[in-house]
């Protein structure tokens, strides 16, 4: 197909051509390049940019790649050779905040960070949480359902979606859900495309659940000898039927690195636990998190000062970006009942041991999801193939635990194989077919996911 340099003339919004596409809209966090360019790149401002785009791309045979800030670690907005990338991050209008009834009604393109400091101007706050929240966008988290650092109390995007505006394949805009806290109308399409990545049509608004500021948030640290200790002491906060906010781990390695990154000074250990408790009841669950802790911490520390608290998350923030400056990292993301996390750590030590690999593992202790992280030198493709291996063997661990594959930040590109081995044959066809039903001619997203 040819197209002319001047830009398809039925779309609207920005257009660029061929070798006019910068490079870094062609992928994502995950640094998976696909074969061949991408043919169009289209900036979109309003919805009617994106329908438009939409039907271009099915009259003229391309595929459509949706992107907002890039941030996905799955390789789902990967765009290669016949595809248009669509990138709606120009959507960044917050349309509605209702303040007695605590939804807000925002564009695709609004990151969680903007929508939660508009939600504060009304008492209010947005929950969800991903570790990329100030640059990270809302249609992006609902495509991937993505998690974050609050999931263990408050659950992860989809517990916050109310409703969807979406363009699908033909360009028809579809409106699903509510804005009401109850509702149960039919088949529950919300839910379907959330965590969908992109493959079932283009997410360009949504209706999200606000909540109340906490009144008080209380925040525990612990620094222990090793984090079979902090996994443990973990296990045990949640066994006291405690519900904290957040719950975050990281072992000694990637404490180091973050620290280190971020500037912010702290003890050194083999393991750091980061906690969080907030409402009426946060000055008492804070105090049995102290008292846990304290049986496997080598040192424990309760504060309630919000600068302190945010140095404290800066340093859980920074892991992965402490870890991309020395290398490829290859960013896994498994998830294990709660009471397996020391387990589900114990083996990803061997394996990095059996595999010679450098595996650093930080995450949401909370709730069972575990990011070990392999840093592979540039270049080195001996290293590279080691890494591999090892981290089909964390898959197949998660797996053998009871667990998944993905708990956040969903399957794109690069754990396509593993998905039927975690759903079995007769979910993904179902799946599939709920596919075609929606995009027969794939237009979306083709090779992601299954």
């Amino acid at each position: 197909m040819t197209i002319p340099a001047t830009g398809p003339k039925s779309i609207t919004g920005t257009v660029l051509i061929g070798s006019a596409i910068p490079e870094h809209v062609k992928s994502d966090r995950s640094a998976h390049r696909a074969d061949g360019q991408p043919e169009v790149l289209v900036c979109a401002a309003t919805v009617d940019d994106v329908r438009r785009a939409v039907e271009f791309a099915a009259e003229a045979g391309l595929t459509v790649v949706v992107r907002g800030a890039g941030t996905g670690l799955a390789g789902g907005a990967s765009a290669g050779a016949g595809s248009l990338i669509l990138d709606v991050s120009g959507l960044d209008r917050i349309l509605r905040i209702a303040e007695a009834d605590e939804y807000a009604v925002v564009e695709a393109g609004v990151s969680g960070a903007v929508l939660d400091a508009a939600a504060a101007r009304a008492g209010l706050r947005y929950a969800p949480d991903p570790a990329s929240v100030a640059i990270s966008t809302i249609g992006g988290n609902i495509a991937t359902n993505a998690g974050g650092l609050r999931c263990v109390k408050y659950g992860v995007t989809g517990d916050s979606v109310l409703g969807l505006s979406v363009v699908l394949a033909d360009g028809r805009l579809l409106h699903t859900g509510r804005r009401t806290v109850k509702g149960v109308a039919g088949l529950d399409l919300t839910s379907l495309f959330t965590g969908s990545e992109g493959t079932l049509g283009v997410i360009v608004s949504a209706t999200v659940r606000l909540q109340p500021i906490p009144v008080r948030t209380v925040t525990v640290a612990a620094y222990f000898d090793d984090v079979e200790q902090a996994a443990a002491a973990t296990a045990a906060v949640l066994a006291a039927r405690v519900r904290p906010a957040m719950l975050e781990l990281l072992d000694g390695a990637s404490l180091r690195e973050a620290q280190e990154w971020s500037g912010v000074r702290g003890a050194a250990a083999g393991a750091f636990v980061v906690a969080q408790t907030d409402g009426f009841g946060a000055d008492a669950e804070a105090a049995i998190v102290e008292s846990t802790f304290a049986r496997f911490a080598s040192r424990v520390s309760v504060g309630t000062d919000s600068a302190a608290a945010d140095e404290l998350l800066t340093v859980r923030r920074a892991a992965l970006p402490a870890l991309e400056r020395h290398g490829r990292v290859l960013i896994e993301d498994i998830a294990v009942p709660r009471s397996r996390i020391g387990e589900a750590v114990r083996r990803i030590t061997e394996i990095a041991t059996r595999h010679d690999s450098r595996i650093y593992t930080f995450g949401h202790a909370g709730d069972g999801n575990l990011h070990p992280i392999i840093v592979v030198p540039e270049h080195d493709l001996a290293a590279l193939g080691r890494a591999e291996n090892a981290a089909d063997e964390i898959f197949a661990t998660a797996l053998q635990l009871g667990g998944t594959i993905t708990g956040e930040h969903g399957v794109g590109l690069l754990k396509r194989r593993w998905l039927e081995r975690e759903l079995g044959p007769d979910a993904l066809q179902v799946q599939r077919a709920v596919r075609r039903a929606l995009d027969p001619s794939g237009l979306f997203n083709p090779g992601k996911m299954f």
